[in-house]
């Protein structure tokens, strides 16, 4: 019997009061991309395919490293901060939090790394059971759910594979949780990635400091311009390899663009506060190579974006911590 794939919609937010609302509006207006609903495929007749793929520590700030069967980490020391910002309603009101130590992996999951986990699990990710997965049609304007996509084929089957060196993609949140448990790790929170995201500095609204850009360099891998312009200015048009990009004073890299991450909260109306949550809905954060409405403020390290646990796309992945102790 098929059920039926439920598809959230991708979460961004506007800052243009003419764009129609999306998800749910607490002052500044949001656009609903609706996701197409598709039959689930199952998966005992689920087509089967080739399912392979063709550092040392460093001294950030006190930062200590510890290395893990499959990536680096970076040991976050404890602290005092305000995670949120005045510059958005969404991000509103700033809270102080008392934060623990933690690790959390120093770049997203990559390709290479989450294809260790299929070939020692022989794990099924919840795009190849649906046999689609979310992508953006630049020609056609819209999301679509493309007809074997998944981590492997990003881009769709006639695309080839995914780089290893990229980050994984087409990842649901319940995927993202299985591999983390394989991995002997978890999900990051919210506080916990935006607090390693701006290395501790609450002026700090990048990874890299307080403009988007630096003396007309581009930082991440973001889309440029509005959602009609081409794409390449800062080297590429969809995913790049991890640590392509400078990393953070902390010594994290593709915090902002690349893909989104998520995170281990649910969606919240106020941050770290459980009110009014849907437990099937969780916060992604950093934004990524594709267009948003709210552009620049999309990868902010404050910005909060929100998806359902099984949603899949071609610009969202993940990266795992760890407790310290």
């Amino acid at each position: 019997m098929a059920d039926q794939k439920k598809l959230a919609t991708f979460t961004t937010h506007s800052l243009n009061q003419n764009i129609m609302n999306k998800y749910c509006n607490y002052t500044f207006i949001f656009i609903i991309i609706t996701l197409l609903v598709a039959c689930k495929k199952d998966a005992s007749t689920a087509e089967k395919s080739d399912r392979g793929i063709d550092k040392e520590s460093d001294e950030n700030s006190g930062q200590e490293t510890s290395r893990t069967p499959d990536s680096e980490m970076i040991l976050v020391k404890g602290g005092e901060f305000v995670v949120g910002s005045a510059a958005h309603k969404d991000q509103f009101p700033p809270i102080p939090v008392e934060i623990e130590a933690f690790y959390l992996d120093k770049y997203p999951v990559t390709v290479e790394e989450f294809s260790q986990f299929i070939a020692a699990t022989g794990y099924i990710t919840e795009a190849e059971k649906f046999g689609n997965s979310g992508v953006f049609d630049f020609q056609q304007g819209n999301w679509t759910l493309k007809p074997g996509t998944n981590w492997l084929h990003p881009l769709g089957p006639e695309q080839g594979k995914a780089k290893k060196d990229h980050p994984v993609t087409h990842i649901s949140w319940n995927d993202a949780v299985n591999y983390a448990r394989w991995a002997k790790k978890r999900l990051p929170t919210e506080i916990e990635w935006e607090y390693a995201a701006r290395s501790g500095q609450v002026e700090n609204w990048y990874p890299w400091g307080q403009e988007s850009q630096v003396m007309g360099q581009h930082m991440a891998n973001v889309w440029q311009g509005n959602q009609y312009l081409e794409q390449g200015a800062d080297g590429f048009e969809y995913t790049s390899p991890v640590g392509n990009f400078s990393a953070n004073e902390w010594g994290f890299s593709d915090m902002a663009g690349n893909v989104w991450e998520w995170t281990a909260d649910s969606y919240s109306p106020v941050i770290g506060q459980p009110i009014q949550v849907n437990p099937d809905v969780k916060v992604i954060k950093g934004g990524s190579f594709m267009y948003d409405e709210a552009g620049d403020l999309s990868y902010t390290a404050f910005f909060r974006g929100q998806n359902s646990v099984e949603t899949s796309l071609f610009n969202m992945g993940f990266r795992c911590a760890k407790d310290a102790d």
